[in-house]
């Protein structure tokens, strides 16, 4: 399992960081949307879908992701994506959190088909966006959720005492979630105090809101990667599995290394547009 975790990473590192780092604007899109589509049919399988279903709606997410492009290469801004996400995360989320409907039948079930493709529309374009600002401010944005995820996992295994969501991922801690958030303030304040690889999104909040609110926003989005990282732990649980898919050996699927990443990133181009 090891050996199949440290390949599989190999290979992702191989293929992602030289085109984020690199390549035109127009690979680095196609490369995203290829991710997505995948994330799609995972998505569809986790609402218990079977058979061919999952690779219609995975197709269906790849026509919906060509239009929007069309739309936003002749002009059109993705604020309305943006939006509708992030009312989905901080509406609908905490609403599936207190109350537990099962997501996976009737009603809920067609929602969670519409939402799927509109959060995978606004990470998507959310990310293409960041990366035209700059490979710095993309970096930087994907490291609000990377460095919070390594933070959470260190101080929750040495200070880890209450559990943060015992239902639903019995792993996570309060300890371990303020660690994470309190190491990707620290890395905030260093990049606006540095101004190190700037423009980043900490230099681009702290310019637009100030330094102090900037701090703030930073902290939402530590706030809104736990709860992508749940609500994709509570579609697992009622869906009977414990990853996503098998697509990538000894990570599971794309779904499980992208789940916090799916309310992050359109809230923080939210915040900047």
């Amino acid at each position: 399992m090891l050996k199949a975790r440290l390949l599989t990473a190999i290979v992702l590192l191989a293929v992602f960081v030289p085109v984020t780092l690199f390549a035109p604007i127009g690979l680095f899109r196609a490369l995203i949307g290829i991710v997505l589509v995948f994330a799609a049919w995972e998505w569809a399988r986790l609402l218990k879908f079977k058979d061919y279903v999952p690779v219609f709606y995975a197709v269906l997410a790849a026509l919906a992701m060509l239009a929007s492009l069309t739309t936003a290469t002749q002009g059109g801004e993705p604020v309305g994506l943006y939006k509708a996400a992030g009312l989905f995360w901080l509406l609908v989320v905490p609403y599936a959190f207190v109350r537990r409907p099962v997501l996976a039948a009737g009603a809920w079930r067609v929602f969670m088909l519409v939402a799927g493709i509109v959060l995978l529309l606004a990470s998507g374009h959310a990310l293409v966006d960041a990366r035209m600002r700059g490979v710095g401010f993309v970096l930087s944005l994907l490291l609000v959720v990377w460095v919070a995820d390594i933070g959470a996992y260190f101080t929750g295994r040495q200070f880890g005492r209450r559990k943060l969501a015992v239902t639903i991922s019995p792993g996570k801690s309060w300890e371990g979630a303020i660690g994470g958030a309190i190491l990707v303030l620290v890395l905030a304040a260093v990049g606006i105090a540095t101004q190190f690889a700037a423009p980043t999104l900490f230099t681009a909040y702290a310019a637009r809101f100030g330094v102090p609110r900037a701090m703030v926003c930073v902290l939402v989005l530590v706030v809104f990667s736990v709860l992508g990282d749940l609500f994709e732990s509570l579609l697992k649980r009622q869906a009977g599995v414990k990853d996503s898919s098998a697509l990538l050996p000894g990570h599971g699927g794309v779904l499980d290394r992208v789940d916090a990443l799916l309310p992050v990133l359109p809230i923080a181009m939210w915040f900047l547009s």
